[in-house]
């Protein structure tokens, strides 16, 4: 709950901008030639900023012209007057510059009246934000100060001080992230997928809609990848409008509690494509390095194969050949094979098989987030685990194309519509038999 002062405030901004918009007397600045000459040769930069304070100094003064009139001017009718000056700060390019802010009181309730002015130059959420920032790009809190700051008289640029606007901008985005509604998202894929951040596992929701655009759709964080946390993953998307009841394409990692939580969501509905890459790497692991090459090449072989019976075919051969020399990566080729075709049974295009094939684009988040926390040197507790991720993520969704292959996306939509038909057909069938 608001306090009254954060009111007054509000209202006071409220007030200068109705009064900004229908003011035709333009604000009118004076500033020394010898001034202008001496600032130019230091730096324009210089000149800029200093003319911007004159300008934020001058529409302060108008606004209070608008309340008290003209100075040394009678005015009968007037309802407040000036009450001298204190020090202030505004916030110019993330930093706080200090000013001289004029007081006003009212005559009638004989209290101060806020300047609505004042109110908007301060804004500390601008502060904020302009922090994250410049954090997100790489820039860290212990020479924050020494590389934003460009007024001599600037403070709170110190590493505290940079610290809690982070916090604050961070929290913020951590909110937009796990609130922002996903009812009208027209989502056809998504992207599920957990990593070991500093001990603790995360487990991230990436949509891709109709469009080919992606975006973060929610976090988990829990001591393990196990079902219930990404039950509860799921269970956040459900409240925030994605309907699990949509035929759409999820694509995992191979996770056997991944595929749980999904299925006991979607049901009939889901259609798992289980990373091929994954699948590669994970064979791969069980035979002698010598056998490691040909092996991959072969699965990467069967994998582009555009028929699925093709790429199952030469998928069961390999098995076959596996089973002689090595029958723990025969078993692991074996299990959830069909899963891993499932683009291929779509008979979607190749441009876009190749992209919905693997979990890279979720994988490449990650790595986004690993560079980005490299800041961190003492992890805590709390929430700064989820407010670096999440921050991460977003910094990294803002940076992202659409996918390879969107032009494609329809082609998508009528498969996965055509397959469950046929999916739930064939359900009923059995039932009713």
């Amino acid at each position: 709950m608001k306090k009254q002062y954060q009111i007054s405030r509000r209202r006071a901004a409220e007030r200068f901008e109705q009064w900004a918009k229908s003011n035709p007397v333009p604000i009118q600045l004076t500033f020394p030639t010898a001034g202008i000459a001496e600032l130019a040769q230091a730096s324009l930069g210089d000149l800029l900023r200093s003319v911007g304070r004159i300008f934020i100094e001058e529409v302060m003064e108008s606004e209070v012209r608008e309340l008290a009139g003209t100075r040394s001017r009678r005015n009968a009718e007037r309802g407040a007057y000036r009450w001298g000056s204190e020090a202030g700060f505004c916030v110019i390019d993330g930093q706080r510059v200090p000013i001289d802010r004029p007081r006003v009181r009212s005559s009638q309730h004989n209290r101060e009246i806020p300047l609505g002015s004042y109110e908007l130059f301060q804004r500390a959420s601008l502060l904020d934000e302009t922090v994250w920032h410049k954090i997100m790009h790489g820039l860290t809190m212990r020479s924050y100060k020494e590389v934003v700051q460009q007024f001599a008289d600037a403070y709170g640029l110190e590493k505290s001080a940079t610290s809690e606007h982070f916090v604050e901008a961070s929290r913020v985005k951590l909110k937009q992230l796990m609130t922002r509604s996903l009812a009208n998202v027209p989502l056809s894929v998504i992207l599920i997928d957990g990593t070991i951040f500093k001990g603790q596992h995360m487990i991230v929701a990436i949509g891709v809609d109709r469009l080919g655009s992606k975006l973060v759709l929610g976090m988990e964080q829990g001591a393990t990848e196990n079902t219930a946390v990404v039950q509860g993953l799921l269970g956040q998307l459900r409240e925030r409008g994605v309907d699990f009841n949509e035929p759409r394409l999820y694509l995992l990692d191979g996770s056997k509690a991944l595929r749980t939580a999904v299925i006991s969501f979607a049901g009939e509905a889901a259609f798992i494509q289980r990373c091929q890459v994954h699948k590669i790497r994970n064979v791969s692991q069980y035979l002698p390095e010598a056998q490691r090459s040909a092996v991959k090449f072969r699965m990467r072989a069967a994998y582009l194969k555009p028929e699925a019976a093709d790429a199952r075919n030469a998928l069961y051969k390999l098995h076959d050949e596996l089973l002689e020399i090595n029958p723990s990566a025969a078993g692991s080729l074996a299990e959830g094979l069909d899963e891993t075709l499932t683009v291929n049974e779509l008979r979607i295009t190749p441009k876009l098989s190749r992209m919905l094939s693997s979990t890279n684009a979720i994988e490449s988040s990650f790595s986004v987030v690993a560079k980005i926390c490299t800041q961190v040197k003492r992890w805590q507790g709390s929430d700064q685990r989820l407010r670096w991720v999440a921050s991460a993520l977003l910094y990294a969704e803002s940076r992202w194309n659409k996918l390879h292959g969107y032009r494609h996306m329809p082609v998508l939509v009528q498969a996965l519509d055509l397959a469950y038909r046929l999916r739930t057909g064939k359900a009923a069938a059995a039932h009713a038999a």
